[in-house]
């Protein structure tokens, strides 16, 4: 396999000595470092490089170069090294001109000069955006192959579990093919589709996503039938709370019933979260999350799914779907919402044959030079329309309001306004939508003159609403008539507790109707929904469980 590349560009060749120097030290047993002091020879390089099919995974640039600064640099070259990244070389007066990168040419991170000592302020910034670019690459693919119809909901399905799990795959249609890794598992056999093909050679066909789970070695069965705490959802909530009672000590397990992330980790880009200038994506966030609670010693179970919950004296026993109960302490919901259905004529046949809830990263490659249209006017939805307009010939945003400014962030709205192949259609909602075995065209009701708009359409993609999957704690845990749970006050009617509730006092902030459950995110009544939210909710949650704990 040969190995991806590290570039460093800097015309000052004392500090380009000592880059390299140190980039060597560290990367040289997985990367080729290559240190260049002008600009333009780098731009050359890599049109070289990208011409016979190498990779960069990294540039490490100066910005104040006289010729051409790391921002035009890095401009030039993106094009050539998409997935490479980006991260700048600036002095502390530069910051305005690192933030103006940011805009310009998505820059992973800056770093001031000088970075001494390499293994503080050098090392950990660069291991982790090679983490990243690792966990994104397909360099010398070795990864599951997906063999499927790309109309088929059984296929979206599939690829929408693997791209959940963090599972780098590859998905090709079953025309024509000529990979020899495909033709050499199917040993000239016609699989039925949708099929996996796992590095090792073995096929499965039509799977259970269980099985797929069991293959690739994810954790489905819990490992003890007693935890001091179940966290169910793994969302940045449940991440949060599972990593806080883990480092305090607390038996933790973690299950998700389908993978880390939850709605926020199928987001493609989530650029307000403090600490992350640059924004990062929905699945950097749960990969990075899943790893730190694992490093902890959280007990991950996922694909599993909770489905009831009881109380058995001081114990709060979950059921899983597969017969298995778990008893704990205390149990944290952290379940979060799923998209709202579209309830209109043509859906339920079309749904994931060109008709996709959230779903922009797993499907964004199949809309390349296409038009699609998006449902929905808040943030995620202006962040998948910005995503789907680097591949897609056109986005259109149909939204129900008159204007994006009142669901989505100002400076959402800021960057949709300055590209040219998105548009927004306001006040406007889908009825139908139709098609032989794919969408194919979608009705459009203008508001408030009611003229009905057919349009041709193979993408559809519906960002609306939110609803909380709590169906199964019907009559065990209150909640609002939405379904999303009560906690503290909001728990007491007429300021009186509950009639089953046995402690001498009121429920904590975030504790449902049931002593020693609590809730946090999404799934909770009055929430912000905010990832930021989620994550200070599933951190101080542990505050509530040590206190329910020392006073039952």
């Amino acid at each position: 396999m040969k190995k991806p590349y590290i570039l460093a560009i800097d015309d000052d060749t004392s500090v380009l000595r000592a880059v390299e120097r140190d980039l060597k030290a560290k990367f040289s047993n997985d990367y080729r470092v290559i240190a260049i002091d002008a600009p333009q020879k780098a731009v050359e390089l890599v049109r070289q490089l990208t011409s016979r099919g190498d990779k960069v995974a990294l540039f490490l640039v100066d910005q104040r170069m006289p010729l051409m600064s790391g921002t035009e640099f890095l401009q030039q070259v993106i094009a050539l090294q998409p997935q490479a990244k980006r991260v700048l070389l600036t002095a502390y007066a530069d910051s305005t001109a690192a933030i103006d990168a940011i805009n310009k040419v998505k820059l992973n991170h800056y770093l001031m000069k000088p970075w001494e000592p390499p293994e503080h302020n050098l090392y950990p910034v660069l291991a982790d955006q090679l983490e990243d670019w690792q966990a994104g690459s397909r360099e010398e693919f070795d990864g599951a192959i997906v063999l499927g119809t790309r109309w088929a909901p059984e296929t979206h399905k599939l690829k929408d579990f693997l791209a959940k799990s963090q599972v780098p795959y590859r998905w090709l249609e079953p025309e024509g093919l000529s990979d020899t890794r495909v033709l050499a598992a199917l040993a000239g056999g016609s699989p039925a589709l949708p099929a996996i093909i796992f590095p090792d050679g073995a096929v499965l066909e039509r799977p259970d996503l269980s099985q797929v789970a069991q293959k690739l070695g994810l954790a489905t069965v819990p490992s003890r039938r007693f935890y001091d705490v179940i966290v169910i959802g793994a969302g940045p909530a449940g991440l949060a709370c599972a990593l806080y009672c883990s480092t305090e000590g607390l038996k933790t397990v973690l299950i998700e019933r389908e993978a880390a992330g939850g709605q926020a980790g199928l987001s493609s880009r989530i650029e307000n979260y403090l600490g992350f200038p640059s924004g990062l994506s929905g699945a950097d966030l749960a990969r990075r999350g899943v790893a730190q609670v694992k490093r902890f010693g959280v007990e991950v179970l996922a694909p599993a799914d909770a489905v009831g919950l009881s109380v058995e004296g001081e114990y709060r026993v979950v059921k899983l779907s597969n017969g298995q109960e778990l008893a704990a302490h205390s149990v944290v919901i952290a379940a979060g919402v799923q998209w709202r259905r579209l309830d209109i004529p043509g859906m339920e046949s079309l749904t994931g044959a060109g008709i996709y809830y959230g779903a922009a990263t797993t499907e964004a490659a199949s809309c390349k030079d296409e038009d699609v249209y998006i449902v929905g006017g808040a943030n995620s939805a202006g962040q998948a329309a910005v995503h789907f307009s680097e591949v897609a010939r056109s986005v259109t945003m149909i939204v129900r309001g008159d204007a994006l400014s009142k669901s989505m962030s100002h400076y959402l709205v800021q960057r949709i306004e300055t590209i040219p192949n998105i548009s927004v259609m306001p006040n406007a909602e889908v009825e139908s939508v139709c098609g032989n075995g794919h969408l194919e065209e979608i009705s459009v009701r203008h508001h408030p003159d009611g003229r009905v708009e057919k349009l041709p359409a193979s993408a559809l993609f519906i960002f609306i609403g939110a609803e909380p999957h709590t169906d199964w704690l019907d009559g065990v845990v209150r909640r609002d008539n939405k379904g999303f749970l009560l906690t503290g006050a909001n728990v007491l009617s007429d300021g009186r507790r509950p009639a089953a509730w046995k402690m001498d006092r009121d429920p904590y902030l975030l504790e449902t109707s049931v002593p020693g459950v609590f809730a946090v995110g999404d799934v909770r009544d009055g929430a912000v929904r905010r990832v930021a939210n989620s994550v200070g909710e599933g951190s101080i949650v542990l505050y509530f469980i040590r206190q329910y704990m020392r006073n039952r």
